[in-house]
């Protein structure tokens, strides 16, 4: 036979603990969906520098091709450095439910100047 405790001391201690331990649940899962989404934000970011280097190492407008795949509200720069073009996509991520300062992803992606392209004009 199992002696079951009485009553009394133990009364309303799930509670307490439940009260202290949710705030921190649901934090954790704020950051971890935060985390989620500063990840894909950076995946489109460097899929976007691909793009951008890509088209500005055949002669084409990168930073327009970059624009077109990029996340909302991202930057995106084009330089070309001799023989190479770089291309860096900046985009800012919020933290879910919060007016946090934003986190900022940033993806670099190089290709190499295809030959007869001339040098951009200044």
């Amino acid at each position: 036979m199992t002696g079951r405790r009485p009553a009394g001391r133990d009364r309303g201690s799930f509670t307490a603990e439940m009260a202290a331990g949710l705030p921190a649940l649901v934090l954790l899962l704020l950051a971890g969906l935060t985390t989620v989404n500063a990840v894909s934000t950076r995946a489109a970011c460097l899929d976007a520098a691909r793009e951008a280097a890509l088209a500005a190492s055949r002669g084409e407008q990168g930073a327009a091709a970059g624009r077109e795949h990029a996340p909302m509200g991202a930057e995106v720069t084009v330089v070309r450095e001799g023989d190479r073009v770089r291309a860096t996509v900046r985009a800012p991520v919020r933290a879910l439910g919060a007016d946090l300062p934003a986190v900022t992803v940033v993806a670099t992606a190089v290709a190499a100047v295809e030959p007869g392209v001339p040098e951009p004009q200044p």
